[in-house]
């Protein structure tokens, strides 16, 4: 059966293996989730994340981030907010704050894959991707 929305399934099962208190995720490899990846990675809601070659596919090693014990999240929410059959666009006036500022809209904008705190530096709108708090 074919994925018809492969950054959804990325962020379910991020969000399916921080529920069940995993350390580690694995996610099939594109550019886009690398980038989504990375975004996680800086803004600190992830420990680390490796891209892996077992020979047939390449898949994206992510190591979840926990607080002193494993019942604190970092990571408490993330959603898909554009999906395949609704895509959402905001302007650079209109770049959306999740929590008040406290959580981070990941934009696909022409400068790439960032937050929604970089894009409103770079003065650029784009689809709105995921908020992640």
């Amino acid at each position: 059966m074919t994925m018809s929305d492969p950054i959804a399934d990325m962020l379910t099962r991020i969000r399916n293996a921080n529920t069940a208190k995993h350390d580690t995720v694995d996610v099939p490899s594109s550019k886009m989730k690398l980038a989504i990846a990375k975004i996680l990675l800086d803004e600190g809601y992830i420990r680390k994340y490796d891209v892996v070659d077992d020979g047939n596919f390449k898949n994206i090693h992510i190591t979840l981030k926990y607080g002193s014990d494993k019942n604190e999240k970092v990571l408490t929410g993330i959603k898909r907010i554009s999906k395949p059959g609704l895509r959402v666009y905001a302007g650079k006036d209109e770049l959306p704050k999740v929590l008040g500022g406290l959580g981070v809209a990941i934009i696909s904008t022409n400068q790439g894959v960032i937050t929604d705190k970089e894009a409103r530096k770079l003065n650029v709108g784009g689809e709105v991707l995921a908020f992640v708090w």
